[in-house]
């Protein structure tokens, strides 16, 4: 028994359509995919905005992996092993920008040109562990605070893409977080050193 709910608007209050409705609804457009009607973002500034996070974590990936090469001395293991787990983490995030760029309707960016111009992070490559340490230090900062915006931008408009966002956000954190630990863990160890 299909139960009719009342379609009218109350206020602010979600409206909820009865199932007639919702299945003559999804039949419409289907070639759009995942956007239905209800699609409240400007879709096109969506696709544009997960191209260049697509491109910062792309260029984080790249500067991680030449850190992790480039790493030396003694104490360069635990920060090695630190870089190369962070790229990986941000080809993950890579991908899964991609893929919801597809299910939006648009098209992934990898494209080589213009890559460093359409990332938010730069590419620094460093010369010590700890300028290495810094500039990943300063790339995660910067996604962290263009993730945060991105996600303010999508209010309500596009819950999905938010909640992945949002996601991403908390692993950004968390490399923060641990190249901070690198970084007082590398001061420590100069000041032990002085002491001797």
């Amino acid at each position: 028994m299909n139960q009719i709910i009342d379609t009218t608007p109350v206020g602010n209050e979600t409206v909820l359509s009865d199932i007639p409705t919702l299945r003559r609804r999804a039949r419409q457009n289907i070639e759009e995919g995942a956007v239905t009607k209800g699609y409240a973002a400007d879709r096109e500034v969506v696709i544009t905005l997960l191209n260049e996070a697509l491109a910062t974590e792309l260029v984080c990936v790249l500067r991680y992996k030449r850190h992790f090469f480039m790493a030396k001395g003694i104490h360069s293991d635990p920060v090695k092993a630190e870089f190369l787990e962070h790229a990986n983490e941000e080809m993950a995030h890579a991908d899964r920008l991609a893929k919801r760029i597809v299910e939006l309707g648009g098209e992934p960016n990898f494209s080589p040109d213009g890559l460093s111009s359409r990332s938010h992070a730069e590419y620094v490559e460093g010369d010590t562990l700890n300028s290495m340490i810094k500039e990943n230090l300063i790339a995660e900062r910067i996604a962290i605070e263009s993730y945060r915006e991105m996600v303010a931008y999508l209010a309500e408009n596009d819950p999905t893409t938010q909640r992945m966002l949002k996601e991403i956000l908390t692993s950004e954190e968390e490399h923060a977080d641990d190249l901070v630990s690198l970084l007082e863990g590398m001061e420590t160890r100069k000041k032990m050193a002085g002491s001797d």
